[in-house]
């Protein structure tokens, strides 16, 4: 028996929806409706000093306001560290992590020293890549500096990583930012040495996201655009974990006034703001543009 597609929002508790939140998930929940799948609802909060429990609840109520309804309970990432923490024990054991001790403000430093020399490579996002040389050294000198209480952060040693994958790629029904779409080929070293985690928060939103689609069995991931390039990392991290690849889709961006991806921090664009001002559910949807059918998306 065919099993039913299993779709899902997950957003972060660090500010009120706006619309460009309530697109994503009204297009997940039409899509689940559409082919009679499930919708879950997760809270991606590891951030704890983003986070807030009045932004959780904003979530809930916002969402229940818009007339979307989701499966409980609700997953929430910050109960779940141990099973990040042992995905990442299964790529160290494999010889894929390593730790960098360099604080933020000495990796700019680094980006700045190199870039006197020349164009210094970044990653998709526009952030540069990991400058240091943590990756060489010895594991006394990694002890030692442990053992001294330095912060660190866990990297994935991309190269190697990448070598053991081979040629990675996955289906997308929706559009990448030059249009990409069907069948692409994931690049996850334009990344460089992405962080896994931190000593301060076990886990990354890579590595968080990889593991929860699969201990939830999503099946289709529904997310903005600006998340396509992302998808290079999940790929690799779904190849080396043994984890079954999701059926992707990535959508439009609700923008603003002067064409910019919205903030949480916009007031102007925020749920909680327009449904004071006396928009409707059906006002949303317009404003996204949704049809009032869900069939017809």
């Amino acid at each position: 028996m065919t099993m039913p597609p299993v779709f899902r929002f997950a957003p972060s508790p660090n500010g009120y929806l706006h619309l460009g939140h309530a697109y994503s998930a009204l297009l997940n929940h039409d899509l689940a409706r559409q082919s009679g799948g499930r919708l879950l609802l997760r809270i991606e909060d590891i951030d704890a000093t983003r986070c807030r429990p009045e932004f959780e609840q904003a979530i809930y109520e916002d969402l229940a306001w818009l007339g979307i309804a989701w499966e409980t309970p609700v997953r929430r990432q910050s109960e779940h560290f141990a099973a990040y923490g042992a995905a990442i024990d299964r790529l160290s054991a494999r010889g894929l992590v390593y730790p960098s001790f360099e604080s933020r403000t000495e990796i700019a430093r680094l980006v700045a020293e190199r870039e006197a020399q020349g164009a210094w490579p970044r990653d998709p996002d526009g952030a540069p890549l990991y400058p240091g040389l943590a990756k060489s050294l010895s594991a006394e000198a990694r002890d030692r500096l442990i053992g001294q209480g330095v912060p660190f952060a866990l990297r994935l040693d991309m190269a190697s990583a990448r070598a053991r994958a081979g040629e990675l790629r996955w289906q997308d029904a929706g559009e990448g930012p030059a249009g990409e779409s069907g069948d692409v080929v994931a690049r996850p070293e334009a990344w460089g040495d992405v962080i896994l985690a931190r000593k301060e928060t076990p886990t990354s939103y890579h590595l968080s996201v990889v593991i929860d689609d699969a201990l939830q069995g999503v099946t289709d991931v529904v997310r903005g655009v600006d998340l396509f390039w992302s998808t290079s990392v999940h790929r690799l991290l779904q190849e080396l974990l043994g984890l079954p690849v999701p059926n992707y889709r990535h959508h439009r961006l609700i923008r603003d006034a002067a064409g910019q991806k919205l903030s949480k921090s916009t007031q102007a664009t925020g749920l909680r703001e327009l449904r004071a001002e006396g928009a409707s559910p059906a006002d949303i949807r317009r404003l996204v543009g949704l049809p009032r059918d869900f069939g017809q998306v």
